[in-house]
């Protein structure tokens, strides 16, 4: 499994490939809550990472603009989550630092 997390083209880019799935999104600002991180960009909702089963599975969302489809979803690990979120407190894109470590007390405390 190879990701990427880094600042391009004025937004932060998070990558996941594998042999059964690939997970990609830009944002420039990422929205934390107890359980869920929101990926915005100009604006915009363009997708989430929650947890499925409690905190047992992450899931990584898109919003898709496809007629008949309104997300895809899939399962992405937990470090690749964190890197995410390292990440975005880095470069000043999340919007409350406390509800960063709320997520990160609740949903990653092992990551």
């Amino acid at each position: 499994m190879e990701t990427i997390v880094t600042e391009h083209a004025g937004h932060t880019l998070a990558r996941l490939e594998s042999a059964d799935r690939i997970f990609e999104v830009s944002f420039d600002v990422l929205e934390p809550t107890d359980v869920t991180l929101r990926f915005r960009r100009d604006g915009e909702r363009v997708g989430s990472i929650y947890n499925d089963d409690g905190t047992a599975r992450t899931m990584a969302r898109l919003t898709t603009n496809r007629e008949g489809t309104d997300f895809i979803a899939v399962e992405v690990p937990k470090a690749f989550v964190a890197e995410i979120l390292d990440a975005a407190i880095e470069h000043g894109r999340v919007t409350d630092r406390d509800a960063a470590a709320g997520y990160r007390l609740r949903v990653l405390p092992d990551a």
